[in-house]
């Protein structure tokens, strides 16, 4: 019996060194310099203090911090939006271009982050692609302002996350019993009620996973607010970045980064929570089935 347990364990070891060397050390490292001060001319002095969180509570960096929480809650409900209809079409299709369809939902991982982003500077600005068709087409007005906006800064952030979405979607989406779809005809729901009632519940973890993993990495990022925001839009990601390697203050960025963990934990937790009740549910459906 002990050998049997032991396979697993040596298994995962790997892992779980991997998780614990290059994840839970670093955090607990954080975790310990947000309640020390900084250092005369930067780096740490060992004085414990809860001065750092107090700062974070202050209005300025509350304020960034819903700031951030909004542009990255828009970012994931338009990533939602666009990634629910791609996904259910793609589970839809024949089976055969099923991975066709995936490979091109997921073909810009292909190339880098950086490089996904600055080819949006091209179309977005005054003198880019969208701005040119525009001319083409017959408007000979201002060159439109679509660089350096919030509206940029959503638009890369949906752009860079949206595969993650609808791959979390399709999981689910794909696993679906066709039969509960079949059963709700045949008690006379149409197609609207049918999806409202049967599907989006059942496929609800999905959305859910996809939505937690684009807010959570939107609210913390910091290159798309740089490039295509033009530094106008300050975020949370920015301001841990500019405290660590500008401000030199450490401890302050780390409890800057303590607040996005805590956010990412709770999200993970009602997510982790949600998804078990959805399968609770969907057990008892089969079974009244």
């Amino acid at each position: 019996m002990s050998s049997r347990l032991a396979k697993p364990n040596l298994l995962a070891a790997p892992a779980v060194i991997w998780l614990v060397a290059f994840m839970v050390l670093p955090c607990l490292l954080i975790f310990v310099y947000a309640f020390f001060e900084r250092g005369l001319y930067g780096g740490i002095d060992y004085n414990f203090t809860f001065e750092n969180f107090r700062r974070v509570a202050d209005p300025l960096y509350g304020g960034i911090l819903l700031h951030s929480a909004r542009i990255a809650l828009t970012a994931t409900i338009f990533a939602i939006l666009i990634a629910y209809p791609a996904a259910y079409a793609i589970a839809r299709s024949p089976r055969t271009w099923q991975p066709v369809l995936l490979f091109f939902a997921v073909l810009p991982f292909w190339s880098n982050y950086l490089i996904r982003t600055y080819a949006w500077i091209v179309l977005l600005n005054r003198e880019g692609l969208l701005n040119n068709l525009l001319r083409k087409l017959g408007y000979d007005g201002e060159p439109l302002s679509l660089l350096y906006t919030e509206g940029a800064v959503i638009t890369g952030l949906v752009y860079n996350y949206l595969p993650f979405v609808i791959l979390a979607i399709y999981s689910v989406l794909s696993k679906l019993n066709p039969e509960l779809v079949e059963a709700s005809r045949d008690l006379g729901a149409g197609p609207v009620r049918t999806f409202w009632r049967v599907t989006l519940p059942l496929t609800l973890p999905g959305v859910a996973a996809g939505g937690v993993f684009v807010f959570v990495l939107s609210i913390g990022n910091f290159v798309t607010p740089a490039l295509l925001g033009g530094g106008r839009f300050q975020m949370v990601g920015n301001l841990v970045y500019d405290q660590f390697l500008t401000a030199n203050d450490w401890p302050f960025g780390a409890a800057l980064g303590m607040v996005l963990i805590a956010i990412m934990v709770i999200l993970l937790m009602i997510q982790a929570r949600a998804t078990a009740r959805a399968s609770g549910e969907r057990r008892g459906v089969r079974e009244d089935v």
